[in-house]
This record gives C-alpha cells, sequence and structure tokens, in this order.
C-alpha cells in the first residue's frame, strides 16, 4: 500500500546536525589566516622591538651595577620592570602599552570583515551553529595572542641569560607563568571588547576606531580621569579625613580601568618585595639598591592581587557575553 502524502508529509525529517566540535572548525581556519596575515607580522615586528630595546637597555644597567646585584632580589625579573638608559621606559611599560593593540587588530573585523566581504551569510549557511563561529573566533584571536607572548617571553628570557648569565629561579618562572595568564585575560579583554563592536558596528572601519579610542582615552587620561571622578566624589577639602577619602575614593574608581588593574597586577607579580598596588614601569636602576629585601612568595604576591585578577577577568567575561548575545540575535541577509 502506498503512502499517502499526507502520511510522507507527517514523517519526521532528519535535521543537518553540526559537527561535533563545529567551533574547532572554525578557530583553525582563523588560526591560520592570523599567522598568515601581514597584521601579525607587523605586530610582532613592533613588540619584538620595543621589547628588544628594553631588556637590552635593562640587563646593560643591570651589567653596570657589578657586585651591587648581589642584594637584589629577583634579579631576572628585574629585566621586565627595570628603566635604564636610553630607554627611558621598562619592557612591562611597553607591553602593558602594545599588548591592547593585539587584541584589538585579531578581534575588530571578526565579523563586521566577513559582513563587508558578503561572506558572512555563506558562513552561516553552513552546518555549524552560530555560537560556535563567535566562540570559534574569538578562540583563534585568542589563541594567536597567546603565542606572541609565550614567544615574546622566551625572546626576553633568552636575552636575560645571555646578557646577564643569570638563570631564572623556580619561583620567578612560576611568576612569569601568572603574569603571562594575567596579561592573556588582558589582551582577551581587549580582543572581546574589539568583537563586540565587530559585531554591533557596520563597517570594519567604524569597529577598530571605537576600541582604538578607548584604549587611547584610558592609556592617556585615565588618570586624569580617575582623579577627577574621585574629587567629585569625595572633593578634596584640605583636612586629613578629606585627603584619606578621597585617596580611597582614587583607588576605588581605578578598579573600573582595565589598564590600571592590568598595571597594578603586574606589578605585585613581577615585584616580588611589592606589599601594596603601585603603578608599574616606574623602577629606575639607581632605585633598585634603596628597593626592599623582603621578598614574598607568589602565594602571598596573589593573596594581594586576587580583586584584580577577578575583577579583569569578570570584565572580559562581560564583554564576550555582550558580544556572543549581539551576535546571536544579530539579523544576517544574504
Amino acid at each position: 500500500m502506498t503512502d499517502t502524502i499526507d502520511d510522507i508529509a507527517s514523517e519526521d525529517v532528519p535535521a543537518v546536525e553540526s559537527p561535533p566540535g563545529g567551533w574547532r572548525a572554525v578557530a583553525a581556519k582563523e588560526v591560520a589566516d592570523h599567522l598568515l596575515s601581514g597584521r601579525f607580522v607587523v605586530l610582532m615586528g613592533v613588540l619584538g622591538i620595543a621589547t628588544a630595546a628594553a631588556v637590552f637597555a635593562a640587563s646593560g644597567g643591570l651589567r653596570d651595577l657589578g657586585t651591587d646585584t648581589e642584594g637584589i632580589t629577583a634579579l631576572f625579573l628585574k629585566l621586565f620592570t627595570v628603566a635604564a638608559d636610553p630607554v627611558p621606559q621598562s619592557l612591562l611599560f611597553f607591553v602593558g602599552f602594545l599588548a591592547p593593540l593585539l587584541g584589538i587588530m585579531f578581534g575588530f573585523d571578526s565579523v563586521s570583515g566577513e559582513r563587508s566581504q558578503g561572506t558572512l551569510p555563506r558562513l552561516l549557511s553552513q552546518p555549524i551553529h552560530r555560537d560556535e563561529v563567535i566562540l570559534g573566533k574569538f578562540v583563534a584571536g585568542l589563541a594567536v595572542v597567546t603565542i606572541m607572548l609565550i614567544s615574546l617571553v622566551l625572546f626576553v628570557s633568552g636575552i636575560g641569560i645571555f646578557r646577564l648569565g643569570v638563570v631564572p629561579s623556580p619561583g620567578e618562572i612560576s611568576r612569569l607563568a601568572v603574569w603571562l595568564v594575567f596579561t592573556i585575560i588582558y589582551v582577551g579583554f581587549w580582543l572581546a571588547l574589539a568583537t563586540l563592536c565587530s559585531v554591533l558596528a557596520k563597517r570594519a572601519a567604524t569597529s577598530v576606531m571605537i576600541p582604538v579610542g578607548i584604549w587611547l582615552v584610558l592609556t592617556v587620561f585615565g588618570g586624569f580621569l580617575i582623579s577627577a571622578a574621585a574629587g567629585i566624589i569625595s572633593p578634596r577639602d584640605g583636612s586629613e579625613a578629606g585627603e584619606a577619602a578621597y585617596v580611597s575614593t582614587v583607588q576605588s574608581v581605578s578598579q573600573l580601568s582595565p589598564v590600571t588593574l592590568y598595571d597594578l597586577g603586574s606589578n605585585v607579580l613581577l615585584e616580588p618585595d611589592s606589599r601594596v598596588l603601585l603603578a608599574s614601569g616606574l623602577v629606575s636602576v639607581e632605585q633598585l639598591d634603596r628597593a626592599l629585601i623582603t621578598e614574598l612568595s607568589l602565594t602571598q604576591s596573589l593573596a594581594v592581587l586576587w580583586p584584580q585578577i577577578a575583577i579583569l577577568l569578570a570584565m572580559t567575561s562581560v564583554m564576550f557575553a555582550l558580544a556572543y548575545v549581539s551576535f546571536m540575535r544579530d539579523e544576517v541577509r544574504a
């Protein structure tokens, strides 16, 4: 007996299932494209030149101290935090200044670039869930950033061992590893912000201008904005109580800036004798002999730092969640 039209129509037609690990396929494709792109070569070159200049200057300054370096704690980590002539800033300063560009450059056109090229509808028509597309693109950008930062740390470590003849201790290696993870989280925030702008903006030019503008404002004018906001919340009246309230407000408001969070956290991680949160990149070779000689353990430093890590991780998660939700609700037309 032949099936009627109604019987055929009532049969369940198997839906096209997304292949397992679809985001991995997207991530692998994006990683290959990033590694072969011109922006990867340019960014790696700029970051490599800046850090090489800083570490050569720092290692030269440390070598000039001669026997005075015997009382310095965590000598190898001073390669990252010391500023010496002729480079006026430390390696940590250059990493903190340039690292956000890595996240922005690998995220600003993740969606807007596909949209402007007309390939986004074709990509979403593949048997891959939409959420796996945005996840794969974000993971790919973070993977490339991780490769660059690991290469940078190994490069600097090699120069330091060659120039100083000092091998990092297990404690210093642990601190560098934690700092590397902390830096990846920091760059992940800017990558998530650039991805969000890429989803919301229709053009890649617009999606890159917004995060770059935010980065410049927070980097160049961040201190002024924090002081101005603290002055409005807790006006300085010249009294001791007023000054204490102002300083407390400055510390609270500064927690809203990812740039400040990264600077403070990096200072605690790479300066084992640091017990308070101070701005990084302000240590000179001449100041090393006046530094505290009591070294904190990594666990003790993390006890000081964990609020900054938690806040920065929360900021990164929120930014990616906003990009994820925006992309899932975005209407894509062929």
